[in-house]
């Protein structure tokens, strides 16, 4: 396949990432089809889409899109709680919760629903994708296409190879980056490949430093922020993206690498069993973030 083949780009999840991916998609000219189980939360994709803190509405607003333009973007997302609709989408975006198994069973299906010839590219953060490809048949056609958060502002998106992925399947998911006006930089398949890899260690260092009292949560994010340039501190970014997903990714790179810096700290843990997962705005359903565990008021930050 090549890229000019790629008219309609299937979206598997409309989560924080998922609604995204499929707002970019769709900004840069391709239909798209986004797939959820629930009816609800298409809904509140769209309505992020459209309405959200990096929405459409907000580029209106800047001057940056017309109304008309927005409008046209939006017409070209339709959505769908039937998997069995992708039998006709040109390149397949995964999207769903990072679980090695969950993931799984997803291409495991898309396989039997999808054409021979479609891409199936995942946005797994950690998850090797030589273990995913072993789900499909089409082992040459499954790549890494790691998005960050929020999908319409980040610029990067990591891009790797499993060891069955084939040439031309890497050099159309570059392509299409580049058409999707992101930049494509490769890494190599392992566990978090770089960008994960680097920023548990950062996440899990500044909670080991926090439980010993070197500094508090809010000092620790403005030292970040401060002298090292970073837009956001550690704790501020966990709020963001779930500390629930900060469990789970740290677990799954200390359980194949076995590196001590990767374990997830018993406050981490704590926190998440007891429902305090990120920034009730980014997670719903959350009892809070750090922030909120601390007793850290939001507005306070400097």
């Amino acid at each position: 396949m090549k890229i000019e083949d790629v008219k309609v780009i299937g979206v598997l999840g409309a989560g924080a990432v998922g609604h995204g991916i499929a707002q970019v998609c769709a900004r840069s000219g391709f239909n798209v089809l986004l797939f959820s189980r629930s009816e609800e939360t298409l809904r509140k994709a769209l309505y992020l889409i459209r309405s959200g803190a990096f929405g459409l509405d907000k580029l209106v607003e800047k001057g940056r899109l017309t109304v008309e333009e927005a409008d046209a973007v939006m017409s070209r997302i339709k959505t769908t709680t039937s998997m069995r609709d992708f039998g006709d989408v040109d390149f397949v975006i995964e999207a769903v919760p990072e679980d090695v198994e969950v993931k799984k069973k997803a291409f495991s299906e898309l396989d039997e629903i999808c054409k021979e010839d479609v891409v199936f590219a995942s946005n797994t953060s950690a998850i090797m994708i030589s273990d995913l490809a072993s789900s499909v048949k089409r082992k040459d056609k499954l790549i890494g296409m790691h998005w960050f958060n929020p999908a319409p502002v980040m610029k990067l998106i990591e891009v790797v190879r499993g060891v069955l992925t084939s040439d031309e399947t890497f050099k159309l998911t570059v392509e299409l980056v580049k058409k999707l006006g992101k930049t494509p930089i490769e890494a190599k398949d392992s566990p978090g490949f770089f960008t994960t890899r680097f920023m548990m260690c950062w996440f899990m260092e500044a909670i080991r430093l926090l439980e010993t009292g070197v500094a508090g949560v809010r000092e620790i994010d403005e030292m970040c922020k401060l002298a090292f340039g970073f837009p956001m501190g550690p704790f501020e970014l966990m709020d963001f993206t779930g500390l629930h997903t900060a469990l789970q990714v740290s677990e799954y790179i200390y359980r194949e690498t076995r590196e001590k810096r990767y374990a997830p700290p018993v406050t981490l843990k704590k926190l998440v069993i007891s429902g305090y997962t990120g920034d009730p705005k980014f997670n719903p359903g959350s009892r809070g973030g750090w922030y909120e565990y601390f007793g850290v008021k939001r507005e306070e930050k400097r």
